[in-house]
Protein backbone atom coordinates (compact mmCIF):
# COMPACT_ATOMS: atom_id res chain seq x y z
CA UNK A 1 0.00 0.00 0.00
CA UNK A 2 1.55 3.30 -0.96
CA UNK A 3 -0.24 4.81 2.29
CA UNK A 4 2.49 4.20 4.59
CA UNK A 5 6.02 3.60 3.04
CA UNK A 6 8.36 1.12 4.43
CA UNK A 7 11.47 1.69 7.04
CA UNK A 8 14.32 3.87 5.27
CA UNK A 9 17.57 2.57 4.59
CA UNK A 10 18.60 4.64 7.92
CA UNK A 11 16.30 2.84 10.15
CA UNK A 12 13.79 5.56 10.16
CA UNK A 13 10.28 5.03 9.00
CA UNK A 14 8.94 7.33 6.55
CA UNK A 15 5.68 8.73 7.07
CA UNK A 16 2.95 8.05 5.58
CA UNK A 17 1.98 10.16 2.33
CA UNK A 18 -1.01 12.68 3.35
CA UNK A 19 -3.71 12.02 1.48
CA UNK A 20 -3.92 15.48 -0.07
CA UNK A 21 -0.85 14.48 -2.25
CA UNK A 22 -3.66 12.47 -3.87
CA UNK A 23 -5.48 16.09 -5.13
CA UNK A 24 -2.03 17.25 -6.54
CA UNK A 25 -1.43 14.46 -8.41
CA UNK A 26 -4.59 13.23 -9.57
CA UNK A 27 -4.39 16.27 -12.66
CA UNK A 28 -1.10 14.89 -13.68
CA UNK A 29 -2.58 11.52 -14.41
CA UNK A 30 -4.12 11.50 -18.22
CA UNK A 31 -1.02 12.72 -19.59
CA UNK A 32 1.42 11.12 -17.23
CA UNK A 33 -0.17 7.89 -18.40
CA UNK A 34 0.22 8.78 -21.99
CA UNK A 35 3.69 9.73 -21.75
CA UNK A 36 4.62 6.55 -19.76
CA UNK A 37 2.92 4.75 -22.68
CA UNK A 38 4.88 6.56 -25.32
CA UNK A 39 8.07 5.85 -23.16
CA UNK A 40 7.72 1.90 -22.62
CA UNK A 41 6.51 1.03 -26.31
CA UNK A 42 9.18 2.78 -27.38
CA UNK A 43 11.94 1.18 -25.08
CA UNK A 44 9.81 -2.62 -25.62
CA UNK A 45 8.77 -2.49 -29.27
CA UNK A 46 7.27 -5.73 -28.70
CA UNK A 47 3.89 -3.75 -26.52
CA UNK A 48 3.54 -1.39 -29.09
CA UNK A 49 2.47 -3.71 -31.67
CA UNK A 50 0.18 -5.27 -29.00
CA UNK A 51 -1.41 -2.12 -28.58
CA UNK A 52 -1.92 -2.27 -32.52
CA UNK A 53 -3.91 -5.28 -32.13
CA UNK A 54 -7.43 -6.79 -30.63
CA UNK A 55 -5.34 -6.63 -26.92
CA UNK A 56 -4.74 -3.23 -26.93
CA UNK A 57 -7.98 -2.28 -24.75
CA UNK A 58 -6.84 -4.38 -22.11
CA UNK A 59 -3.62 -3.40 -22.08
CA UNK A 60 -4.98 0.03 -21.98
CA UNK A 61 -7.12 -0.49 -19.12
CA UNK A 62 -4.40 -2.46 -17.12
CA UNK A 63 -1.78 0.38 -17.35
CA UNK A 64 -4.45 2.89 -16.27
CA UNK A 65 -5.46 1.08 -13.58
CA UNK A 66 -1.62 0.44 -12.21
CA UNK A 67 -0.81 4.01 -12.45
CA UNK A 68 -4.15 5.27 -10.95
CA UNK A 69 -4.66 2.98 -8.17
CA UNK A 70 -1.52 4.20 -6.72
CA UNK A 71 -3.15 7.57 -6.43
CA UNK A 72 -6.33 5.82 -5.50
CA UNK A 73 -4.39 4.27 -2.29
CA UNK A 74 -3.04 7.91 -1.45
CA UNK A 75 -5.89 9.47 -0.82
CA UNK A 76 -7.63 6.62 0.36
CA UNK A 77 -5.77 3.52 1.63
CA UNK A 78 -8.29 0.96 2.06
CA UNK A 79 -9.44 2.01 -1.71
CA UNK A 80 -9.61 -1.40 -3.59
CA UNK A 81 -7.48 -2.97 -5.96
CA UNK A 82 -9.13 -6.03 -7.16
CA UNK A 83 -9.37 -4.63 -10.83
CA UNK A 84 -5.77 -3.90 -11.12
CA UNK A 85 -4.67 -6.83 -9.30
CA UNK A 86 -6.17 -9.37 -12.05
CA UNK A 87 -4.80 -7.22 -14.69
CA UNK A 88 -1.52 -7.90 -13.11
CA UNK A 89 -2.07 -11.30 -12.88
CA UNK A 90 -3.33 -11.15 -16.51
CA UNK A 91 -0.52 -9.52 -17.67
CA UNK A 92 2.36 -12.36 -16.49
CA UNK A 93 0.08 -14.79 -17.73
CA UNK A 94 0.32 -13.06 -20.91
CA UNK A 95 4.48 -12.85 -20.98
CA UNK A 96 4.30 -17.09 -20.27
CA UNK A 97 1.50 -17.68 -22.93
CA UNK A 98 4.15 -15.73 -25.46
CA UNK A 99 7.12 -17.87 -23.59
CA UNK A 100 9.15 -14.81 -22.10
CA UNK A 101 10.43 -14.45 -18.84
CA UNK A 102 8.99 -11.85 -16.74
CA UNK A 103 11.96 -9.73 -17.36
CA UNK A 104 10.80 -7.04 -20.42
CA UNK A 105 7.15 -7.09 -18.06
CA UNK A 106 9.39 -6.13 -14.92
CA UNK A 107 11.41 -3.58 -16.95
CA UNK A 108 8.52 -1.82 -18.35
CA UNK A 109 7.42 -1.49 -14.15
CA UNK A 110 10.40 0.27 -13.75
CA UNK A 111 10.16 2.81 -16.74
CA UNK A 112 6.71 3.70 -15.69
CA UNK A 113 8.02 4.65 -11.97
CA UNK A 114 11.37 6.23 -12.91
CA UNK A 115 8.70 8.52 -15.38
CA UNK A 116 6.33 8.54 -12.57
CA UNK A 117 9.01 9.89 -10.37
CA UNK A 118 10.39 12.47 -12.56
CA UNK A 119 6.98 13.76 -13.17
CA UNK A 120 6.37 13.87 -9.35
CA UNK A 121 9.91 16.18 -9.05
CA UNK A 122 8.32 18.67 -11.65
CA UNK A 123 5.26 18.74 -9.38
CA UNK A 124 6.77 18.98 -5.77
CA UNK A 125 8.92 22.12 -7.15
CA UNK A 126 5.96 23.67 -8.34
CA UNK A 127 3.99 23.56 -5.36
CA UNK A 128 7.32 23.72 -3.47
CA UNK A 129 7.11 20.39 -1.80
CA UNK A 130 9.80 19.31 1.27
CA UNK A 131 12.27 16.82 0.29
CA UNK A 132 11.33 14.45 2.94
CA UNK A 133 7.70 14.11 1.11
CA UNK A 134 9.37 13.55 -2.14
CA UNK A 135 11.60 10.70 -0.57
CA UNK A 136 8.53 9.58 0.83
CA UNK A 137 6.85 9.88 -2.37
CA UNK A 138 9.95 7.92 -4.17
CA UNK A 139 9.68 5.30 -1.59
CA UNK A 140 6.34 4.32 -1.89
CA UNK A 141 6.37 4.24 -5.63
CA UNK A 142 9.10 1.73 -5.72
CA UNK A 143 7.12 -0.33 -2.78
CA UNK A 144 4.29 0.30 -5.16
CA UNK A 145 6.05 -1.19 -8.26
CA UNK A 146 7.53 -4.38 -6.55
CA UNK A 147 3.74 -5.24 -5.79
CA UNK A 148 2.79 -4.89 -9.56
CA UNK A 149 5.65 -7.12 -10.23
CA UNK A 150 4.93 -9.96 -7.29
CA UNK A 151 1.23 -9.82 -8.39
CA UNK A 152 2.16 -10.20 -12.30
CA UNK A 153 4.94 -13.34 -10.94
CA UNK A 154 1.55 -14.69 -9.68
CA UNK A 155 0.08 -14.61 -12.93
CA UNK A 156 3.11 -16.32 -14.58
CA UNK A 157 3.77 -18.77 -12.15
CA UNK A 158 -0.02 -20.05 -12.42
CA UNK A 159 0.68 -20.87 -15.70
CA UNK A 160 3.93 -22.19 -15.88
CA UNK A 161 3.24 -24.67 -13.54
CA UNK A 162 0.10 -26.23 -14.62
CA UNK A 163 1.78 -29.06 -16.00
CA UNK A 164 -2.22 -30.81 -17.19
CA UNK A 165 -3.01 -27.42 -18.72
CA UNK A 166 0.12 -27.17 -20.96
CA UNK A 167 -1.81 -27.88 -24.28
CA UNK A 168 -4.51 -25.07 -23.58
CA UNK A 169 -1.62 -22.84 -22.57
CA UNK A 170 -0.23 -23.58 -26.10
CA UNK A 171 -3.71 -23.49 -27.80
CA UNK A 172 -4.23 -19.58 -26.15
CA UNK A 173 -0.35 -18.65 -27.33
CA UNK A 174 -2.00 -20.03 -30.87
CA UNK A 175 -4.85 -17.77 -30.26
CA UNK A 176 -2.63 -14.71 -29.19
CA UNK A 177 -0.02 -15.10 -32.28
CA UNK A 178 -3.06 -15.42 -34.94
CA UNK A 179 -5.09 -12.09 -33.54
CA UNK A 180 -1.73 -10.36 -33.65
CA UNK A 181 -1.64 -10.19 -37.35
CA UNK A 182 1.45 -9.27 -39.84
CA UNK A 183 3.78 -9.15 -37.31
CA UNK A 184 3.93 -12.23 -36.33
CA UNK A 185 5.57 -14.56 -38.99
CA UNK A 186 3.35 -17.19 -40.44
CA UNK A 187 5.49 -20.16 -40.03
CA UNK A 188 5.78 -19.39 -35.96
CA UNK A 189 1.92 -19.84 -36.04
CA UNK A 190 1.95 -22.94 -37.92
CA UNK A 191 4.57 -24.62 -36.06
CA UNK A 192 2.23 -24.24 -33.31
CA UNK A 193 -0.73 -25.15 -34.38
CA UNK A 194 1.14 -28.24 -35.69
CA UNK A 195 2.57 -28.44 -32.05
CA UNK A 196 -1.09 -28.71 -30.45
CA UNK A 197 -2.69 -30.53 -33.43
CA UNK A 198 -5.14 -27.89 -34.10
CA UNK A 199 -5.66 -27.56 -38.18
CA UNK A 200 -4.93 -24.11 -39.95
CA UNK A 201 -8.44 -23.70 -41.66
CA UNK A 202 -8.60 -20.84 -44.36
CA UNK A 203 -11.58 -18.91 -42.67
CA UNK A 204 -12.43 -18.05 -39.37
CA UNK A 205 -15.35 -16.06 -36.83
CA UNK A 206 -14.98 -14.47 -34.04
CA UNK A 207 -17.19 -14.38 -31.02
CA UNK A 208 -17.22 -12.13 -28.17
CA UNK A 209 -18.39 -12.45 -24.94
CA UNK A 210 -19.58 -10.47 -22.37
CA UNK A 211 -17.63 -10.67 -19.14
CA UNK A 212 -17.86 -12.78 -16.61
CA UNK A 213 -17.70 -15.67 -19.24
CA UNK A 214 -19.08 -18.78 -17.02
CA UNK A 215 -18.65 -21.47 -19.71
CA UNK A 216 -18.47 -25.35 -19.73
CA UNK A 217 -15.01 -25.65 -21.32
CA UNK A 218 -16.04 -29.38 -22.08
CA UNK A 219 -18.67 -29.10 -24.13
CA UNK A 220 -16.91 -26.76 -27.21
CA UNK A 221 -16.00 -28.28 -30.39
CA UNK A 222 -12.25 -29.74 -29.85
CA UNK A 223 -11.70 -27.15 -32.20
CA UNK A 224 -12.15 -23.97 -31.01
CA UNK A 225 -9.46 -21.70 -29.86
CA UNK A 226 -10.93 -19.38 -26.29
CA UNK A 227 -9.47 -17.19 -24.11
CA UNK A 228 -11.91 -16.55 -21.22
CA UNK A 229 -9.81 -14.02 -19.43
CA UNK A 230 -11.51 -10.53 -18.64
CA UNK A 231 -12.04 -7.79 -19.41
CA UNK A 232 -12.72 -8.96 -22.93
CA UNK A 233 -13.06 -13.04 -23.61
CA UNK A 234 -13.67 -14.38 -26.67
CA UNK A 235 -13.49 -17.51 -28.91
CA UNK A 236 -12.35 -18.35 -32.32
CA UNK A 237 -14.19 -20.93 -34.50
CA UNK A 238 -12.77 -22.30 -37.71
CA UNK A 239 -14.77 -21.88 -40.52
CA UNK A 240 -18.47 -19.98 -40.91
CA UNK A 241 -21.14 -19.83 -38.10
CA UNK A 242 -23.61 -22.25 -38.77
CA UNK A 243 -26.30 -23.87 -36.30
CA UNK A 244 -24.52 -26.92 -35.37
CA UNK A 245 -22.34 -24.04 -33.84
CA UNK A 246 -24.66 -22.01 -32.46
CA UNK A 247 -26.11 -25.60 -30.50
CA UNK A 248 -22.44 -25.85 -29.32
CA UNK A 249 -22.47 -22.59 -27.73
CA UNK A 250 -25.65 -22.62 -26.36
CA UNK A 251 -24.49 -25.83 -24.70
CA UNK A 252 -21.22 -24.29 -23.73
CA UNK A 253 -22.51 -21.17 -22.58
CA UNK A 254 -25.97 -21.02 -21.21
CA UNK A 255 -27.71 -17.65 -20.57
CA UNK A 256 -24.37 -15.97 -22.25
CA UNK A 257 -24.31 -13.04 -24.18
CA UNK A 258 -22.10 -12.74 -27.30
CA UNK A 259 -21.74 -11.19 -30.25
CA UNK A 260 -20.39 -13.80 -33.43
CA UNK A 261 -17.91 -11.50 -35.98
CA UNK A 262 -17.64 -11.90 -39.72
CA UNK A 263 -16.34 -15.33 -41.11
CA UNK A 264 -13.06 -14.13 -42.81
CA UNK A 265 -10.11 -15.46 -43.97
CA UNK A 266 -7.25 -16.32 -40.89
CA UNK A 267 -5.21 -13.74 -41.56
CA UNK A 268 -8.05 -11.31 -41.12
CA UNK A 269 -9.14 -12.66 -37.66
CA UNK A 270 -8.47 -9.51 -35.24
CA UNK A 271 -10.89 -7.41 -37.79
CA UNK A 272 -13.78 -10.07 -37.27
CA UNK A 273 -12.84 -10.06 -33.47
CA UNK A 274 -13.14 -5.94 -33.38
CA UNK A 275 -15.97 -5.55 -35.53
CA UNK A 276 -18.16 -8.14 -33.18
CA UNK A 277 -16.52 -6.02 -29.98
CA UNK A 278 -17.51 -3.08 -31.55
CA UNK A 279 -21.18 -4.81 -32.08
CA UNK A 280 -21.16 -5.38 -28.16
CA UNK A 281 -20.52 -1.50 -27.32
CA UNK A 282 -23.43 -0.29 -29.80
CA UNK A 283 -25.27 -2.95 -27.78
CA UNK A 284 -23.92 -1.59 -24.20
CA UNK A 285 -25.06 2.24 -25.62
CA UNK A 286 -28.58 0.86 -27.13
CA UNK A 287 -27.93 1.78 -30.35
CA UNK A 288 -28.56 -2.25 -30.83
CA UNK A 289 -30.68 -4.15 -29.23
CA UNK A 290 -29.28 -6.64 -27.19
CA UNK A 291 -30.30 -10.65 -27.67
CA UNK A 292 -28.25 -13.56 -26.31
CA UNK A 293 -26.69 -13.91 -30.26
CA UNK A 294 -25.98 -10.82 -32.03
CA UNK A 295 -24.43 -11.18 -35.03
CA UNK A 296 -22.12 -9.23 -37.05
CA UNK A 297 -23.49 -9.46 -40.44
CA UNK A 298 -26.52 -8.37 -39.30
CA UNK A 299 -25.64 -4.75 -38.49
CA UNK A 300 -23.13 -4.32 -40.69
CA UNK A 301 -24.45 -0.74 -42.10
CA UNK A 302 -24.46 0.38 -38.21
CA UNK A 303 -20.75 -0.97 -38.02
CA UNK A 304 -19.60 1.45 -41.01
CA UNK A 305 -21.73 4.07 -40.66
CA UNK A 306 -20.86 4.58 -36.71
CA UNK A 307 -17.17 3.16 -37.56
CA UNK A 308 -15.50 6.89 -37.31
CA UNK A 309 -17.36 9.35 -35.23
CA UNK A 310 -15.18 12.18 -34.78
CA UNK A 311 -15.01 11.49 -38.83
CA UNK A 312 -18.75 11.77 -39.38
CA UNK A 313 -19.06 14.54 -37.09
CA UNK A 314 -17.27 16.43 -39.09
CA UNK A 315 -19.25 15.37 -42.24
CA UNK A 316 -22.51 16.29 -40.68
CA UNK A 317 -21.25 19.89 -39.83
CA UNK A 318 -19.85 20.27 -43.29
CA UNK A 319 -23.63 19.01 -45.28
CA UNK A 320 -26.08 19.82 -42.78
CA UNK A 321 -24.40 23.51 -42.53
CA UNK A 322 -27.07 24.78 -44.27
CA UNK A 323 -30.01 24.08 -41.79
CA UNK A 324 -27.88 24.77 -38.76
CA UNK A 325 -28.86 28.41 -38.33
CA UNK A 326 -32.28 27.18 -38.34
CA UNK A 327 -34.98 26.36 -34.88
CA UNK A 328 -34.85 22.90 -33.91
CA UNK A 329 -38.07 21.80 -34.94
CA UNK A 330 -38.06 23.11 -38.13
CA UNK A 331 -34.69 21.71 -38.74
CA UNK A 332 -36.06 18.18 -37.66
CA UNK A 333 -39.00 18.15 -39.85
CA UNK A 334 -37.16 19.56 -42.89
CA UNK A 335 -34.67 16.77 -42.24
CA UNK A 336 -37.30 14.12 -42.00
CA UNK A 337 -38.89 15.09 -45.24
CA UNK A 338 -35.28 15.06 -47.06
CA UNK A 339 -34.10 11.84 -45.52
CA UNK A 340 -37.77 10.57 -46.95
CA UNK A 341 -36.74 11.70 -50.26
CA UNK A 342 -33.26 10.80 -50.38
CA UNK A 343 -34.36 7.26 -49.29
CA UNK A 344 -37.77 6.55 -51.54
CA UNK A 345 -36.95 9.48 -54.40
CA UNK A 346 -41.16 9.27 -54.09
CA UNK A 347 -43.86 12.09 -55.47
CA UNK A 348 -45.50 14.32 -52.91
CA UNK A 349 -48.14 12.23 -52.64
CA UNK A 350 -46.17 9.20 -52.02
CA UNK A 351 -43.59 11.19 -49.51
CA UNK A 352 -46.60 12.61 -47.93
CA UNK A 353 -48.21 8.89 -46.84
CA UNK A 354 -44.60 8.23 -45.41
CA UNK A 355 -44.58 11.18 -43.48
CA UNK A 356 -48.07 11.43 -42.49
CA UNK A 357 -48.74 15.03 -43.49
CA UNK A 358 -50.35 16.64 -46.77
CA UNK A 359 -48.95 16.44 -50.37
CA UNK A 360 -49.06 20.35 -50.43
CA UNK A 361 -46.50 20.49 -46.73
CA UNK A 362 -44.04 18.34 -48.35
CA UNK A 363 -43.81 20.65 -51.57
CA UNK A 364 -43.60 23.08 -49.40
CA UNK A 365 -41.04 21.51 -47.66
CA UNK A 366 -38.53 20.38 -50.77
CA UNK A 367 -39.33 24.08 -52.23
CA UNK A 368 -37.85 25.00 -48.85
CA UNK A 369 -35.10 22.41 -49.04
CA UNK A 370 -33.89 22.97 -52.68
CA UNK A 371 -33.75 27.31 -51.91
CA UNK A 372 -31.55 26.44 -48.62
CA UNK A 373 -29.26 23.42 -50.19
CA UNK A 374 -29.22 24.82 -53.62
CA UNK A 375 -26.61 22.88 -56.22
CA UNK A 376 -26.03 20.18 -53.02
CA UNK A 377 -29.08 18.34 -53.92
CA UNK A 378 -28.29 18.12 -57.65
CA UNK A 379 -24.89 16.71 -57.05
CA UNK A 380 -24.64 12.46 -56.58
CA UNK A 381 -21.94 13.07 -54.10
CA UNK A 382 -22.98 15.72 -52.00
CA UNK A 383 -26.90 13.92 -51.72
CA UNK A 384 -25.19 10.46 -51.28
CA UNK A 385 -23.09 12.26 -48.05
CA UNK A 386 -25.78 14.06 -46.98
CA UNK A 387 -27.83 10.28 -47.17
CA UNK A 388 -24.60 8.92 -45.22
CA UNK A 389 -25.43 11.60 -42.62
CA UNK A 390 -29.36 11.13 -42.15
CA UNK A 391 -29.36 7.58 -42.24
CA UNK A 392 -26.32 7.97 -39.49
CA UNK A 393 -28.42 9.68 -37.35
CA UNK A 394 -31.50 8.01 -37.05
CA UNK A 395 -29.50 5.03 -35.86
CA UNK A 396 -27.27 7.10 -33.33
CA UNK A 397 -29.98 10.90 -32.96
CA UNK A 398 -27.59 12.08 -30.36
CA UNK A 399 -24.48 11.23 -32.05
CA UNK A 400 -24.07 14.25 -34.00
Amino acid sequence: MPGVAPPSDIGEPLGPLPQEFAAVLRPELPSLIKEIGLEVTRAYPEYARLLEGPYAQGIRIGVEQNISVFVDQVAEPTASSALRDEMCRRFGRFEAYEGRSLDQLQGAYRLGARIALRRAKRVGRRYNLSPTLMLTFADALFTYVDELEALSREGYLEVRTAGADQLDTQRRRLLHLILAGSPVPRAAVAELAEQTCWTLPGQVTLVALRPPADITSALLDNDVLADLAEPQPHLLIPGPFDERRQGMLDAALPGAHLTIGLTVPLANAADSLRWARRVLDLIDTGIIGDAPTTRCEDHMVTLWLLSDRALLEQLAGRELAPVAHLTANRRDRLLETLHAWLATRGTAAQLGEVLDVHAQTVRYRMRTLESIFGRQLSDPERRFAIEIVLRAMRIEPNGG
